[in-house]
Parts: C-alpha cells; structure tokens; sequence
C-alpha cells in the first residue's frame, strides 16, 4: 500500500455492511474473495457477512480454503516450514476453482469441502445444489493472482508488523511467503481493508 492510499475508517459491523452491500450488487450467483492471512481471522468476519446476507434474504455460505489443502505427502514434501511450498504446494487453488468458483456457476453445485487438514483424508462432502442468487464466500491466504473468477474481491490486509505480531509462532514461517506474494500481486481487490487494528479498520474501494 503507497503513502498516497485513501483510506475510510469504519467499524467492524460498518465493514460487515459494506462487503453486503457489495454482494447484493450481484446479480444471480456470486463467488467472493475474502483474501485474509489465518491471523487476520477471516472465518468469523465472512461468517458475519453470511448471516447479514441471510437477514437479507440472499442464500449464502462459507467455504475455507483450509478445507482445499493438499495431501499432506505434497504439503510437507520439502519439510514443515518450507515457504516456496506454502505458496505454491501447500492450497489447491485448482480444485478450488473447479469445484466451488466454476461449478457453483455452470453446474449449480459446489463443494463445500475437499480435505480434512487435521486428518489427512478426503473430507468426504458431496456436492449441494445452489440456492437462487447463491452467493459463496471464500476465505484463505493468497486468493488474489491465482487467476480466480471472483465476483467481489476483499483483502484484509495487515501490515508486516501486525501480521508477526498476529500469526501464532508455530506458523510465523508463513510469513515471509504471504509477504512475497503480496508483492507480486498487480490487480487491486474491490475493497482494500487496513485490518491490523480489527476493531478499526479502515477501506480503499479499488472500483
């Protein structure tokens, strides 16, 4: 983010409101990036936003990308803290994009999980039918340039210190990978979210 960047504060339920808003927007299905590090905590904030939406009358539902992980055989290849492999091995953004981002589209299914990271097996889902006006959030590390057909695009972004300071130690390997592809990312999202103060946080609308 430049020194020139304009940000709008807001408030957490202020910020939940906007990304609604930017949901129901669309017409028809919508697939939408919440693009957050785990130390941003993006599951209760789309959850949030799904229950808004809901109340609203528009069907929606949350898929982790956690829950798109690879074998741990692929994962942990090159050892447990391996950064190159946690950028390009570790998310299988390919199956993301063919069973939730395309298919929820073309065949009107979707799945809401492929892997059990914890246990190391498939996860053992079926594919659901969508709801009229489905609208899908996904939630995950590194969604942006990874050529995904999102809809609407949300980054929360922390900045390096707070992304430290809010990544468990066990995971602060991570870090350097996030970073780096932060840096290589070109395409601005359609909302920007300063989020290293999450009770303050503070949007640049990218459109």
């Amino acid at each position: 983010m430049g020194a020139m960047t304009m940000f709008t504060p807001t408030s957490p339920d202020g910020l939940v409101a906007l990304v609604a808003e930017r949901c129901l927007a669309v017409n028809g299905t919508a697939v939408v990036a919440i693009d957050a590090p785990d130390g941003a905590h993006p599951i209760p904030f789309a959850d949030s936003i799904c229950a808004s939406l809901r109340e609203q009358g528009r069907p929606c539902d949350v898929v982790s990308l956690h829950d798109y992980v690879r074998p741990a055989s692929l994962r942990l290849e090159h050892g447990r803290d391996d950064e190159l492999s946690y950028r390009t091995l570790w998310f299988d953004y390919e199956a993301l994009n063919r069973e939730v981002v395309g298919s929820v589209r073309t065949d009107r299914r979707w799945l809401p999980k492929l892997w059990d990271e914890r246990e190391d097996r498939s996860a053992r889902c079926s594919r659901v039918p969508a709801a009229d006006r489905q609208v899908v959030l996904v939630t995950g590390p590194m969604l942006l340039g990874r050529d995904l057909d999102f809809d609407v695009t949300v980054q929360l972004h922390l900045g390096e210190g707070a992304l430290i300071r809010r990544t468990p130690a066990d995971q602060r390997w991570t870090v350097p990978a996030l970073l780096r592809h932060a840096a290589g990312i070109s395409d601005a999202p359609d909302l920007l979210v300063r989020y290293d103060h999450p009770p303050k946080p503070a949007v640049r609308s990218g459109r």
